[in-house]
């Protein structure tokens, strides 16, 4: 069974609520209600972190109870080294998942210092796009890409 990390930074615990025209309706239980769904249909164990906290994101991550992570930074994609310097330290893969595709968004939302550590990146397909990185997870720990 692999044991999977959703990892969301700050200001994720607003989706529903904050710029719905951007980042759509669904809540964050909602989306974590569908991904423990999924996760239990596909045979693998799931946990869920939110802070708006840096800190507290990369002490969660250190914790390597994990064996593959699905994470959301939201605006510490774009500013956060010491976040990049955890991920890489921890040696754990992940899927980087953005609702929106901040490529298209101001010129400061370009700068991405996940993207090349990334397993994957998965941008601009609004909640589905969680749904898609545990289907990738799937696939991967299928052919052997991936821990078990």
């Amino acid at each position: 069974m692999t044991r999977v990390l959703v990892l969301q930074g700050p200001n994720l615990n607003l989706l529903g609520t904050r710029q719905p025209e951007i980042y759509g309706r669904m809540t964050l239980d909602e989306i974590h209600a569908g991904l423990a769904r999924q996760a239990r249909e596909l045979g693998h164990a799931i946990d869920f972190f939110q802070s708006n906290h840096e800190g507290a994101l990369i002490d969660r991550l250190h914790q390597r109870d994990f064996d593959v992570a699905i994470v959301n930074a939201a605006g510490l994609t774009h500013t956060s080294v010491s976040l990049r310097d955890a991920l890489l330290a921890v040696a754990r893969p992940f899927i980087e998942v953005h609702l929106s595709d901040p490529s298209t968004r101001e010129p400061f939302r370009q700068v991405n210092l996940l993207h090349d550590i990334a397993v994957e990146s998965i941008v601009g397909q609004g909640p589905g796009g969680y749904t898609r990185a545990l289907e990738s997870i799937d696939r991967r720990v299928a052919a052997g890409e991936l821990p078990r």
